[in-house]
């Protein structure tokens, strides 16, 4: 398994319309129709988010139809969940002290 890069999939969920679909694609696999019917946007303005967030890693799409039916990768999630846990189980008494100088008198 290739290792996953973070820096796009943070990227992507840095714009507050990916970063809600993919609150909604946690729910379930979702159609493109169905997302659109959550969000005030064009099917292009979609199709533009969803490039990001394909790109990224975090989902994937599927082609039905006409339309595009959307997942989140549950092992890309999955990595991301257990980097954020990781973060949380720092011993803080172990991280490195900064070198402090006293500036003013």
């Amino acid at each position: 398994m290739n290792p996953v890069n973070y820096l796009p999939i943070f990227k992507a969920l840095a714009d507050e319309t990916r970063f809600s679909i993919v609150k909604l694609l946690t729910q379930g696999e979702q159609c493109g129709c169905d997302i659109l019917e959550h969000f005030d946007i064009t099917q292009p303005t979609l199709s533009y988010h969803m490039k990001a967030l394909c790109d990224s890693g975090l989902v994937q799409g599927q082609r039905d139809g006409a339309w595009v039916r959307y997942s989140l990768d549950k092992i890309v999630l999955e990595s991301v969940q257990a980097l954020f846990s990781s973060f949380c189980r720092t011993d803080a008494e172990n991280l490195p002290k900064a070198d402090c100088r006293e500036l003013c008198d």
